[in-house]
C-alpha cells in the first residue's frame, strides 16, 4: 500500500492530477456553498421575474449586471442554477455508487468467498445484468414511475429514483471487481490462519478480506461516480430525469436547448461546459489513481 507522503508526492508531481483536483474541488465548494454564494435561489418563486427571461450575459449588449451568464426562459440567473444544479448533480451521482458499492461489494464478497454454485449464480445474474443498458433499463423504469404517478409525486421522488434506478443498474461493476481481489485474496496465509483459530466466515470475509480489497474500489467509485452523473444528464435531456423547477445540469441543458436558435445559446453552453469539466475532473482523478495504486505501475517513490 503507497504511503500518504508517496500519495501526496505523486499528486503534486503529476500537473493533470493537481488541474483536475482543482476543477473538482471548485465545482464541489460551489455546489455545497451555493445557498450562501449564489446571486440568487433558482426554488424562490418570489425571487423570479418573468420580464427578466432570456437576459444574455452581462458584457453583452442587453445584459443586466445582477446575471452575469444571463438568465433562462423563467427568469433565473442561469449562474444560480448551474451552482444548485451542479449540487443536485453531485448527489444524485455520490448516491448511486454508494448503491452500487453496497451491492456490488457485497455480493462480490459472497460471490468470491464461497465459490460453488453461489458464485456462478451470482455472476450470471451479473452477466445478465451487463448485457442489459443502463440508459434504457433506466428510460423504462422511470417511464413507468412518470406514467403511474402525477408530475407532483415524481418532481417529489424523482431524486430518489434516479439514485436507485442508476444504483441497481451498475452494480455488477462493482460485484466483478471485488469478486476477482477476493480470489486472489482467499487463498492466502492471513486467510488460512484465520479460519484456524475458528473465526465465521461472515468475519473472515468483512473483517479480514474486504480491508484488502478497498483500493480497487476506490478507483471505479470515481469513475461511476462520472458515468452516473452521465446518465442522469442523459436521462434529463430526454425528459425522464430530473424536473425543470429542481435543475439537475443535464435539465438545464434541456430547458435551453430549445433556444438555441433562437440566439439564447448561454442557457445550454454554460450548464454544458460545467458538465463536460465536472466528468473530465472526475475520470482523470479516476485514471490517476488507477496508476499510483496499481503497484505495477509504482517505481518505489512512496
Amino acid at each position: 500500500m503507497i504511503s500518504l507522503k508517496g500519495f501526496i508526492k505523486r499528486f503534486l508531481s503529476d500537473p493533470v492530477a493537481i488541474g483536475a483536483g482543482i476543477v473538482l474541488l471548485v465545482l464541489v465548494l460551489m455546489a455545497l456553498f451555493a445557498p450562501l454564494i449564489a446571486p440568487q435561489n433558482p426554488y424562490d418563486l418570489i425571487q423570479l421575474d418573468i420580464m427578466d427571461s432570456e437576459l444574455p450575459p452581462s458584457w453583452q449588449p442587453g445584459g443586466d449586471e445582477r446575471f452575469w451568464l444571463g438568465t433562462d426562459a423563467q427568469g433565473r440567473g442561469v449562474l444560480s442554477t448551474i451552482m444548485y444544479g451542479t449540487g443536485i448533480s453531485l448527489l444524485i451521482g455520490i448516491g448511486a455508487v454508494v448503491v452500487q458499492g453496497v451491492l456490488g461489494v457485497s455480493l462480490g464478497l459472497i460471490a468470491g468467498y464461497k465459490g460453488g454454485w453461489v458464485d456462478s449464480f451470482l455472476m450470471r445474474l451479473a452477466d445478465i445484468q451487463l448485457s442489459l443498458s443502463t440508459l434504457m433499463m433506466a428510460i423504462i423504469a422511470l417511464a413507468l414511475f412518470q406514467a403511474a404517478f402525477d408530475a407532483n409525486v415524481y418532481a417529489d421522488y424523482a431524486i430518489i429514483m434516479l439514485i436507485l434506478v442508476i444504483g441497481i443498474a451498475e452494480w455488477p461493476k462493482f460485484a466483478r471487481t471485488v469478486r476477482s481481489s477476493v480470489l486472489g485474496e482467499k487463498k492466502k496465509e492471513y486467510v488460512d490462519a484465520a479460519r484456524v483459530i475458528g473465526l465465521p466466515a461472515r468475519k473472515i470475509m468483512w473483517g479480514h478480506i474486504l480491508p484488502n480489497t478497498l483500493t480497487p474500489v476506490l478507483v471505479i467509485s470515481t469513475i461511476q461516480v462520472a458515468e452516473a452523473i452521465m446518465i442522469e444528464a442523459s436521462l434529463s435531456f430526454l425528459g425522464l430525469g430530473m424536473p425543470v423547477d429542481r435543475p439537475s445540469l443535464g435539465s438545464l441543458i434541456r430547458s435551453g436547448f430549445e433556444f438555441i436558435f433562437s440566439g439564447s445559446w448561454w442557457i445550454t453552453f454554460y450548464p454544458a461546459i460545467v458538465l463536460v469539466a465536472l466528468i473530465l475532473a472526475l475520470n482523470l482523478l479516476g485514471d490517476w489513481l488507477r496508476d499510483v495504486l496499481n503497484p505495477k505501475l509504482r517505481r518505489g517513490d512512496d
